[in-house]
């Protein structure tokens, strides 16, 4: 399909963008590596009167080192992160969970900010950044303000974003010693959403699972936390056997959809599977 009919703006500063933002109202839509508001235009699923065009704002690329975080710009890409030795050293999870996105060509246009501020529930992303406790950085006509993962994502493709609001950046806390991760997830072909994805961090101690957080995707209308296997896994040997049996109340307190690609109590199977091997992995078990 063609799109409908939309004004189109590419300001200079994110002060400018705000603004047009916020001028546009409710109509207006933030367009960045427009991986997930190109299609829903051309299907006509979306009809914004006004695009405001970000991508030409420089200052908010990149990843910066600001001591226990990590600060992530709203136009750095999944590829960027993939290659940013800093994301390496200390939160790898992003990196490998991002090159797990779609494929090269989506990767190179695909905005972190841009997947988490659209709010798919079977992204990525969103589930990373649950695990992590991220904090979303906003910025509209009043200032600056910080939410929280757990606050952000609302409902299905719906954050506590106002209108008149941009998503500038994300801050994620840095790994310290003794923590392990990893992303796992079960998909049709490599360019399809996850039907189920977990990401899961493993802080290991005296040969025991100190303390973990599991992320998942696709197991609500939102990215959930699995906090009934990380309270299991939380002072369990770190043995395949004992996260295996942890893993076993991965699916506790979600509500996974049903869909053509996957009835509910096949998603939360494989949400207990997924759980188990993540957490193998991250514990070194």
């Amino acid at each position: 399909m063609i799109p409908a009919k939309f004004d189109y703006v590419r300001p200079a500063t994110v002060g400018d963008a705000v603004r047009a933002l916020d001028e546009g109202g409710e109509d207006a839509k933030v367009i960045a590596g427009g991986q997930s508001l190109l299609p829903l235009l051309r299907l006509r699923l979306a009809y914004p009167d006004l695009l405001v065009d970000v991508g030409g704002l420089g200052d908010l690329r990149g990843v910066r080192d600001t001591g226990d975080s990590l600060l992530i710009g709203a136009l750095t890409t999944h590829d960027d992160v993939t290659r940013d030795p800093v994301i390496a050293e200390h939160c790898g999870l992003i990196a490998q969970a991002a090159g797990m996105v779609a494929d090269p060509a989506v990767r190179h246009r695909a905005t972190i900010c841009g997947a988490l501020a659209h709010a798919d529930p079977a992204a990525d992303m969103p589930a990373v950044m649950t695990a992590l406790g991220a904090t979303m950085i906003a910025r509209g006509p009043g200032g600056e303000r910080e939410i929280g993962a757990g606050e952000f994502f609302a409902d299905y493709l719906t954050t506590t974003l106002a209108a008149n609001e941009i998503l500038t950046a994300v801050r994620v806390p840095k790994l310290g010693p003794g923590w392990g991760y990893r992303y796992e997830k079960f998909h049709r072909t490599a360019q399809a959403w996850a039907i189920v994805g977990v990401a899961a961090l493993a802080r290991r101690s005296n040969g025991q699972v100190a303390e973990a957080r599991i992320g998942m995707a696709n197991m609500g209308s939102v990215p959930v936390r699995a906090r009934a296997a990380e309270a299991a896994a939380a002072g369990a040997d770190a043995s395949r056997d004992a996260l295996r049996s942890a893993a076993q109340r991965a699916d506790e307190g979600t509500s996974p959809p049903a869909d053509l690609h996957g009835a509910a109590d096949y998603r939360r199977h494989l949400a207990r599977v997924l759980t188990a091997r993540a957490l193998a992995v991250a514990s070194g078990a």
